[in-house]
């Protein structure tokens, strides 16, 4: 139930957003795919600032680990056990 109401809750924020850049919803294509890319460059601050924090280097993760996660293709079904033998 958790994740379902955090979806509301952000989806209701981005929507007050919306409103007050006066942008139509749904959003036009191109405004919708930025916004896409910035909700997932936005996932990858969180391990970048505790990498930051704890004083570990950055530069190494931020282009393997972060592009990698950025530039992910779509995620592969889950495979049944039955298939796999």
């Amino acid at each position: 139930m958790k994740p379902y109401l955090l979806s509301l809750a952000a989806g209701v924020l981005v929507g007050v957003i919306y409103a007050l850049l006066r942008v139509k919803s749904p959003a036009p294509p191109t405004i919708a795919l930025i916004g896409l890319l910035g909700i997932l460059i936005g996932e990858q601050i969180v391990p970048v600032a505790a990498r930051l924090f704890r004083g570990e280097p950055v530069a190494s993760f931020i282009r393997h680990e972060c592009t990698r996660e950025i530039l992910r293709g779509p995620a592969a079904p889950p495979q049944d056990p039955k298939d796999l033998s």
